[in-house]
């Protein structure tokens, strides 16, 4: 026999509980604390590293920033020269919370290429080769005043920003057509170094720097060291493309959109930077170039390497060795001085 008012009864209290769940998932929305966004463009560029700069954004971990990059000449998206050349950095940026000992994440959500041009050097670099493979060859000069002034050993290139292309617009070879699909990258990410070290924006090493390394775009997080409080991080030197090592000395340079998020891991004392990809996790034998030969950058990186296996991902040593020895990958991150490991993420456990 039907009971219809029991029904009604029953579907009333449901529509009542289902009302509570919706209204208390939306108080939780509410209650969650929004994620902070600065929008920072700098009108003060350094070319050092140094913990005396003043700070041009103090942020916590989990807010969002971002920014803009000048190219390597210190010109922006519009070309207007904004700083004097090599490497001009945005920062730094304070990390509140962050003690020396600490390490930085820095996520990157956007490497954009922003303008519709860039510039590359004319010629391998004598570092790259051996003296009389290049001397006498060609010249290393081919226009004056053609890219920036005062300078005849700059090549121009055009960017397509909506194809993600970037090509060579002179000289024209009969043989090789150079249009080839950008790789948008930071050549500069670094913290200021330990002590009152003042390195300049050329060379890289515990700290980052200048590390020029192709694989540090858009998905990337690049995990450095902290010395000082609030960590002072800086980036800049964007590159749209760059081969391994950077063997003429620039990547296709020009000016950058930027878009990071800033996490903090306590007391980890990283010994140099890290970096993770969707697919790698990878360690930097990061030192200035020409300081010292590949073969110790290629063991600082191998050393850090096994390091974090055995203490993050839990593997014993020898396991940890065994898959250096049989999945590890090796990159050139710059000519005459950095390193860099390369695992496959997809055989490690997950961190515990």
């Amino acid at each position: 026999m039907r009971k219809p008012h029991l029904r009604r009864l029953f579907l009333g209290s449901l529509a009542c509980t289902a009302l509570m769940v919706a209204c208390s998932f939306v108080a939780s929305l509410e209650e969650r604390p929004k994620k902070e966004v600065h929008q920072v463009v700098a009108t003060t560029y350094h070319r050092t590293f140094s913990h005396a700069h003043p700070v041009l954004k103090h942020v916590r971990a989990g807010h969002i920033v971002m920014t803009k990059t000048l190219d390597a000449s210190g010109r922006d998206e519009k070309g207007v020269s904004r700083s004097q050349p090599g490497n001009p950095l945005t920062g730094p940026f304070y990390v509140e919370g962050t003690e020396p000992g600490d390490a930085l994440i820095v996520h990157f959500s956007k490497v954009r290429m922003n303008r519709n041009w860039g510039f590359t050097t004319y010629r391998l670099g004598l570092f790259s080769l051996t003296p009389e493979s290049i001397e006498g060859l060609y010249s290393d000069r081919y226009k004056n005043d053609l890219v920036l002034p005062g300078s005849s050993d700059l090549l121009p290139w055009d960017i397509d920003i909506q194809r993600q292309v970037v090509r060579l617009r002179e000289p024209t070879s009969q043989v090789v057509k150079f249009e080839f699909p950008a790789k948008p990258m930071l050549g500069c990410v670094g913290v200021a170094p330990e002590g009152d070290f003042v390195p300049t924006s050329g060379p890289s090493g515990s700290y980052g720097g200048n590390l020029d390394y192709n694989e540090i775009g858009e998905g990337a997080a690049v995990m450095l060291p902290v010395y000082h409080p609030g960590g002072l991080l800086f980036i800049g030197d964007g590159h749209g493309l760059q081969a391994d090592g950077e063997p003429t000395g620039t990547g296709v340079e020009t000016s950058m959109d930027v878009e990071f998020r800033i996490d903090v891991r306590k007391k980890v004392h990283l010994t140099g930077p890290r970096v993770e990809t969707k697919e790698y996790i990878i360690s930097i034998g990061s030192q200035p170039e020409f300081s010292s030969s590949l073969d110790r950058a290629l063991q600082r990186a191998t050393s850090d390497m096994v390091d974090w296996l055995v203490k993050d991902y839990k593997l014993e040593p020898w396991a940890a060795h065994m898959l250096v020895g049989y999945q590890g990958t090796y990159d050139v991150v710059t000519v005459a001085g950095s390193m860099a490991l390369k695992i496959p993420k997809k055989f490690l456990p997950h961190q515990r």
